[in-house]
């Protein structure tokens, strides 16, 4: 699977729905709840505070796609630099509802930049040079899938998508490896769409996946995984519907770039 050469912002990272165990969500979770003295944490130091080991807090770092612990607290001052700028920001508003206004705004501008930064030149050639395009997802990210299947078919694909199960399946039956399947999941896994992707790669159709977890079940399946950040939990507390706003404007940018190579 193809990934993002520089890890960039740990926050984005951290906040993106990938798969991490007990003490490491005990380390992100203390890392979250205070970007700034994590920041200036060793890792001894980190590994006290969140109750857990150096040894498992390099083992964040290197699933988080940092060489070293150096490398991850760069970053994470980086982090903190850009959280203290956007607080001052936050401090000049007038009053609470402009406040929360801003709050949205910086979440979902920092979400937007570092779903845009995933955007693999690979990934523009083989939507370009494909025959047929199978767009599949399911409950909230279906209204994405059905806007990406219209928009291709703009560019003169061939594009199929179907909130029926067993449509998708049947149809990724039939795909050839001059297509495409695209599967948009925001938690990265669900039975039925594994299903309909194993019988695209059994067919050695490409595979793109576009997800929050690029290390769930489906970015295990696929050839190629673009990354959407998804801060809602930044926002609101406990369980929530995923935002669709990072996937949709990544299909967005995908057919603006490709339809100005048309031009």
């Amino acid at each position: 699977s193809l990934m993002c050469e520089a890890p960039g912002s740990v926050v984005t990272l951290l906040c993106s729905g990938i798969q991490l165990y007990s003490a490491e969500r005990r380390i992100a979770d203390c890392i979250l709840a205070d970007v700034k003295r994590a920041s200036m944490c060793t890792s001894a130091e980190l590994a006290r505070l969140s109750c857990s080991s150096e040894a498992t807090i390099t083992r964040l770092c290197h699933k988080l796609g940092f060489e070293n612990y150096r490398k991850f607290q760069l970053a994470l001052a980086r982090d903190a630099m850009e959280q203290q700028e956007a607080q001052r920001m936050r401090d000049e508003g007038q009053d609470e509802l402009h406040q929360a206004l801003l709050n949205i705004l910086a979440n979902r501008e920092e979400e937007l930049r570092a779903t845009i930064q995933a955007i693999d030149t690979q990934i523009l050639s083989l939507l370009r040079s494909c025959e047929v395009m199978e767009v599949v997802s399911e409950g909230g990210g279906l209204p994405v899938a059905f806007d990406a299947s219209i928009r291709f078919s703009h560019l003169g694909k061939r594009c199929v998508s179907s909130a029926v199960h067993e449509k998708n399946l049947a149809f990724a039956q039939t795909l050839t490896p001059k297509d495409i399947l695209i599967v948009l999941s925001a938690s990265g896994q669900s039975a039925r769409l594994e299903e309909v992707s194993a019988a695209a790669k059994g067919r050695n159709v490409p595979v793109l996946v576009i997800t929050c977890d690029s290390h769930g079940p489906l970015a295990q399946l696929a050839d190629y995984v673009m990354t959407t950040s998804n801060r809602e939990q930044r926002l609101i507390e406990g369980s929530h519907a995923a935002s669709l706003l990072s996937p949709n404007v990544l299909i967005e940018v995908l057919y603006y770039l490709l339809r100005m190579e048309e031009l």
